[in-house]
């Protein structure tokens, strides 16, 4: 097939038709790397689980490390910027450690 001798809308149908092809097949390789993967997993005795490792999608919240001696509500974790309060603190003459929780 020339392309050169094909006119604009025959041209622009023919990707459209390239494009569906490549999405199908697309489809169809995934859908068979899944199932050989799947059964590779089965021969040697795995669940999916064990494949993939543990998925967790929750973390742990990071731990208070600084607390205000006078109001608790303030906090810090030590990551990050230092808030306001603890940079007054600081350059108020005091330890950080005195904050320490």
């Amino acid at each position: 097939m020339e392309l050169s001798n094909l006119e604009f809308t025959q041209l622009l149908a023919l990707k459209s038709e390239v494009e569906a092809e490549i999405k199908r097949r697309e489809f169809e390789e995934k859908s068979k790397a899944k199932k050989q993967i799947i059964e590779l997993a089965r021969t040697h005795g795995l669940s999916m689980e064990e494949v993939l490792g543990k998925i967790s999608s929750t973390r742990k919240p990071v731990e208070v490390k600084y607390r205000h001696p006078s109001n608790p509500e303030l906090t810090w974790t030590g990551r990050g910027r230092k808030p306001l309060w603890i940079q007054e603190w600081v350059n108020n003459g005091k330890t950080l450690g005195a904050l320490e929780v």
